[in-house]
């Protein structure tokens, strides 16, 4: 591929990242609501004045409108045009990490699906089956596609030179180790405390992470353990319940997902080297 060939394959892939975060929008807003994502079209959240198809373009359409509706001029959350272009930049991210190669399909469905669980379980506190499901499903089909063809669509972080070498084994130890392990904490948890503290919806997530990341999954629960002990730290100070305060988690599962997709072999080698056993 020529470095022209490279270039607009990757600017049509942030292109397609934008659009897609555009749908993403309507995903995070209805899908929770069990409202149609298709009918009726998007309308205005304050006056319910449709929204006309050229300010629908994404983040173009709230440019020009100055962050206010048409209609009613209140404004419009700067959050529509954020989430589309975070989705454009992961979509982007996803074709420099791997090179554009087949693999990348997988890394852009797992970056797409939890850009869009990020902000549900940020709104809602809740990560919805149907959602986690739909990553779980893809995760099976991709890890098929690679164990029939031989053109590895995922698990995304192979495990070389061991005897998990094949995208179904590898995925399959993923599955296990990332719900096993997650199950066995909440439960723990639960009978320690009292009160449950690691949701359901986390074990499920982190489940069907593992068909992408093998057993690497292990890494984003402890890249996002450690994001999401930082937050609650910071956001307990000056908070009357402490420690005891309750915040998503899934935000910070997907953080550990990406980061581990895109550098998981090359930390945990790292860290081995630094305790001597590299």
């Amino acid at each position: 591929m020529t470095g022209f060939e490279q270039g607009f394959g990757l600017a049509a892939l942030a292109l397609f990242g934008v659009v897609f975060g555009s749908f993403g929008n309507v995903v995070i807003y209805r899908l929770p609501q069990g409202t149609s994502l298709s009918y009726p079209p998007s309308t205005c959240p304050r006056c319910g004045s449709a929204i006309r198809w050229y300010d629908n373009v994404p983040v173009l359409g709230w440019i020009s409108l100055r962050g206010r509706c048409r209609d009613c001029h209140e404004p419009i959350s700067i959050r529509y045009p954020l989430v589309e272009l975070t989705s454009g930049l992961l979509w982007l991210i996803a074709g420099l990490a791997f090179s554009l190669e087949p693999i990348t399909v997988g890394a852009v469905v797992l970056f797409y699906l939890l850009l869009l669980l990020t902000f549900i379980d940020l709104d809602t506190m809740r990560l919805p089956n149907s959602l986690v499901l739909t990553l779980a499903i893809s995760g099976v089909l991709l890890v098929i596609v690679s164990q029939l063809t031989g053109v590895v669509l995922a698990p995304l972080t192979p495990m070389g030179d061991t005897q998990l070498t094949g995208p179904a084994a590898t995925a399959l130890f993923g599955v296990l180790l990332g719900g096993g392990l997650s199950l066995g904490v909440a439960l723990v948890y639960e009978r320690v405390r009292g009160r449950s503290g690691f949701g359901m919806g986390d074990v499920k997530l982190l489940a069907a992470m593992g068909l992408y990341l093998g057993p690497y999954v292990l890494m984003a629960l402890f890249v996002g353990s450690l994001a999401g002990a930082a937050y609650g730290i910071v956001a307990a100070r000056g908070s009357v319940e402490g420690l005891s305060t309750k915040f998503p988690f899934g935000p910070f599962l997907a953080l550990g997902g990406v980061v581990t997709a895109l550098a998981g072999p090359a930390l945990w080698a790292w860290y081995f080297g630094i305790v001597g056993l590299a």
